[in-house]
């Protein structure tokens, strides 16, 4: 007993890191949690004091189940989406909670995340390990079970489709929020030019309706275009509540049990580049939105 109390303690130590492992590679917080669990599972039945390097055991053995699950996810998948919101992170617009800040680390947004989801499994195990968690390729190739050379291609090949469509959000939470303030009041007040003044010529708003609501399932680019639909925004704004999502400014819009979305903005010289919407009832009915009353 003493010996499994521990091991406990031991594995515990390394959990929060572990979950943000899984999170990056499977965007969804339920699932990642699963991982998580069979990775303990997993060290258990494992002679632990054989391991030299417990947080590095660990953490390949996490990549290779989130792995798994995404080989098995993109084969059960029929038809593909056109876009796939990851489990959104929401925090009250103060500040992140202590128990996400793991999560959240290196301001891994939703946009970012929406990219992640468009990697082969391959792809997104090198990137998110290598470039996120500082893992050696050597250690992930045999995960991939490639050469060292051919996982560092793949990691260079997803690390430039990120780079080129999830662009460092503005560090100042501040100045999100003041775009962000701007694109709802230009919404509200059906001012097309204010709302193309603050959207980024090149911006993309990216929405996921679920089977539910299949008709808000786009992807839009261009100021003109986005300001066109994002004039429809305006009838939401008396249920606008201010959250940080995946750590940048956004948007719960929601009124007691009535869920309508959770937006995220992506702000770079405070011009807004990206705008992520989850509006699929069924997820949204899973959030917890408790963290937006915290006084």
């Amino acid at each position: 007993m003493e010996e499994n109390s521990l091991l406990i303690e031991r594995f515990e130590g390394h959990r929060a890191r572990l979950r943000a492992v899984a999170y990056r590679m499977l965007g969804s917080v339920s699932e990642a949690d699963d991982a998580v669990q069979e990775t303990w599972l997993r060290l258990s039945r494992t002679d632990a004091d054989s391991v030299e390097n417990l947080g590095a055991w660990l953490t390949t053995v996490v990549g290779r189940i989130c792995l798994n699950m995404l080989r098995s996810r993109e084969q059960r998948r029929e038809e593909p989406f056109e876009v796939h919101m990851p489990d959104p992170v929401i925090s009250h617009e103060s500040g992140i909670d202590p128990e996400q800040e793991v999560l959240m680390a290196d301001s891994v947004g939703l946009a970012m995340m929406v990219v992640l989801e468009m990697l082969t499994p391959a792809e997104r195990v090198a990137f998110v390990l290598h470039d996120m968690f500082a893992v050696p390729f050597d250690e992930i190739a045999p995960l991939l079970e490639r050469t060292a050379a051919a996982t560092r291609q793949l990691a260079s090949r997803a690390r430039r489709r990120v780079q080129g469509q999830a662009p460092t959000p503005d560090p100042d939470l501040g100045r999100q929020r003041e775009a962000v303030n701007a694109f709802f009041a230009a919404a509200h007040d059906g001012d097309f030019d204010a709302l193309v003044a603050v959207l980024d010529p090149d911006v993309v708003l990216r929405a996921d309706g679920g089977v539910a609501r299949a008709g808000l399932s786009v992807v839009l680019q261009g100021a003109r275009t986005v300001a066109g639909q994002a004039v429809t925004f305006g009838q939401l704004t008396p249920y606008i509540r201010p959250a940080l999502i995946n750590g940048v400014a956004g948007v719960v819009c929601a009124d007691g049990a009535w869920r309508w979305s959770v937006m995220a903005f992506t702000v770079v010289g405070g011009k807004v580049v990206a705008i992520d919407v989850l509006a699929d009832p069924e997820r949204l009915e899973l959030l917890d939105l408790s963290v937006l009353d915290r006084a």
